[in-house]
């Protein structure tokens, strides 16, 4: 399981160091896409291929479902990391999160989100996180 904070920050060219203990399970090779709330989201391939199929098993009569496909698959870019475990994000994925230099790459579960630092901490202090988890109660959490 993907899990973890980490604060990075990316370099002239675009690209972030994706950290040790995130790397072993995110792989070589991975997918990042735009992702909810204003961060990317980044999934081992096999996750991603799970993610994929539920997008194609949508009904394409649907308009909601293909926005919401659409949303996912069309920025959507195989990245691989080099030898000094840095990935280049594209610059279309940059520029959807406003990445700037500093990041946080977090882990929640079976994908990491990349977040700008300065949008994760307003995203991240939450108000009152026993109202949230009365909400994830009716969840079954």
């Amino acid at each position: 399981m993907l899990m973890g904070e980490y604060s990075h920050s990316l370099d002239a060219k675009g690209r972030v160091i994706i950290p040790s203990k995130l790397r072993e399970q995110l792989g070589e090779r991975f997918v990042v896409s735009k992702g909810l709330d204003g961060c990317l989201f980044a999934f081992p391939v096999a996750e991603w291929e799970k993610f994929e199929s539920k997008l194609q098993a949508l009904p394409l009569t649907n308009k909601d479902a293909r926005k919401f496909s659409r949303y996912f698959l069309a920025g959507a870019s195989e990245v691989e990391l080099d030898k000094q475990g840095r990935a280049l994000l594209p610059a279309s994925l940059r520029d959807a999160a406003e990445l700037e230099k500093d990041l946080v790459l977090c882990g929640v579960g079976n994908r990491i989100e990349i977040w700008d630092k300065a949008r994760w901490l307003a995203f991240s202090a939450y108000d009152d996180v026993d109202e949230l988890a009365e909400k994830m109660a009716d969840l079954g959490i």
